[in-house]
């Protein structure tokens, strides 16, 4: 038990630093008004508003992620899978309902995400290694085992993007909002890659 303590603590440090990666690449990508090197007080401001924006993202990033998390090892633990997707699918739903974004497809597919999750996570649990990348490399063995994994989460997470637009409106902002996230997702996620399975490496 204490051991998979320790492989969870490792598995949210990680989710928790990837969500701040996507976030601040969201945001610094964002190109800032003429005005804004003019106003005393500005860089403040822009700090505190990418500090709350960082820490916004992150909370969201992470609370079906932690969900999985506790569900995996629950599972682990002996629990039933299906009851513990059933308490996990309400949850949800509470989640998407205090968020203004609840719809029964996006519900759905968030789901989705949540059972490729509770897999993965399974994975790393069982797993052994020194640190987060030893466990990944022993969850996956190889590069392409990996990234197969990946493919598919980022597969169910893009299905989501078109049920949050249809709940929010189909606006330029949303949009470009949820294809700058999805483009930085990717670009994170081939640096892990590349950092755990070199080319050279396994």
């Amino acid at each position: 038990m204490e051991d998979y303590r320790k492989k969870k603590a490792w598995v949210l440090e990680n989710e928790g630093s990837f969500a701040r990666a996507v976030a601040l690449g969201v945001i610094v990508k964002r190109p800032p008004s003429p005005w804004h090197f003019l106003l005393p007080g500005m860089f403040l401001f822009d700090f505190l508003r990418r500090s709350s924006e960082t820490q916004r993202y992150s909370d969201l990033f992470l609370f079906p992620r932690k969900l999985a998390l506790d569900g995996a090892l629950n599972i682990l633990n002996g629990e039933d899978r299906k009851e513990i997707l059933s308490r996990i699918e309400g949850d949800i739903k509470r989640w998407l309902v205090s968020l203004n974004l609840y719809s029964e497809k996006l519900h759905h597919k968030q789901m989705d995400v949540i059972d490729l999750l509770i897999d993965h996570y399974s994975r790393m649990l069982r797993a052994q290694g020194n640190d987060y990348p030893g466990l990944i490399k022993d969850a996956y063995r190889t590069r392409e085992s990996y990234e197969a994994y990946l493919r598919r989460l980022g597969t169910a997470e893009q299905e989501m993007d078109p049920a949050i637009v249809e709940v929010r409106g189909k606006t330029e902002e949303i949009v470009d909002r949820l294809r700058a996230e999805q483009a930085q997702v990717t670009e994170l996620r081939t640096k892990e890659v590349n950092r755990i399975f070199s080319r050279t490496g396994s």
